[in-house]
């Protein structure tokens, strides 16, 4: 039995959810969330909790277990807290601001870089190299994280570029000098 998968949801104050045929729907004060939960999957509402069992043992139920119950977990948090990734600019002239919703860069190119994030994900510039990404949905935060990072991936000799706040950034020695 799947150690995740076994474990029961607990449902917090001011949240509620909705079980139909194949989705369940989780509404809370930050926004609603939909997860598809395959026909291999049943879900039980008891006493405020959700739990979340497989029908047979077969290896795919096996496998969509705990992930299914992660998802739902996700939901969750996702509309009572919320999910952020912060994001740093390193470098000479690099920096960012916001536009209405849109997020201008300027990073080195010829041409400013402008992002729009989708819809519920909101993004926020603080001191011009420090970058907020907020929302409900965690898939959806890490992706447009991602994509705002890989518009100038962090070099490796000077460790210049858009990088995740706290992650390291294994540096290379430059070319060694005439002796």
């Amino acid at each position: 039995m799947s150690r995740i998968g076994r474990m029961p949801i607990e449902i917090p104050q001011g949240v509620e959810f909705k079980v139909s045929e194949h989705d369940i729907t989780v509404k809370g004060p930050l926004g609603s969330e939909s997860v598809h939960v395959r026909p291999e999957i049943s879900l039980k509402d008891e006493n405020g909790h959700i739990v979340v069992s497989r029908i047979d043992d077969s290896r795919q139920s096996r496998s969509l277990h705990g992930l299914t119950r992660t998802l739902i977990h996700n939901a969750v948090i996702g509309v009572t807290k919320g999910f952020e990734k912060k994001l740093e600019i390193q470098g000479v002239g690099y920096r960012a601001n916001m536009e209405g919703k849109n997020l201008n860069l300027l990073l080195g190119y010829s041409h400013p870089v402008l992002v729009t994030p989708p819809e519920g994900i909101s993004i926020s510039v603080e001191k011009n190299v420090e970058i907020t990404v907020k929302g409900t949905n965690k898939q959806t935060v890490g992706d447009v994280a991602a994509a705002i990072r890989a518009k100038r991936l962090p070099e490796v000799y000077k460790g210049k570029g858009v990088r995740y706040q706290g992650e390291y950034i294994r540096r290379k020695a430059g070319k060694a000098g005439k002796k």
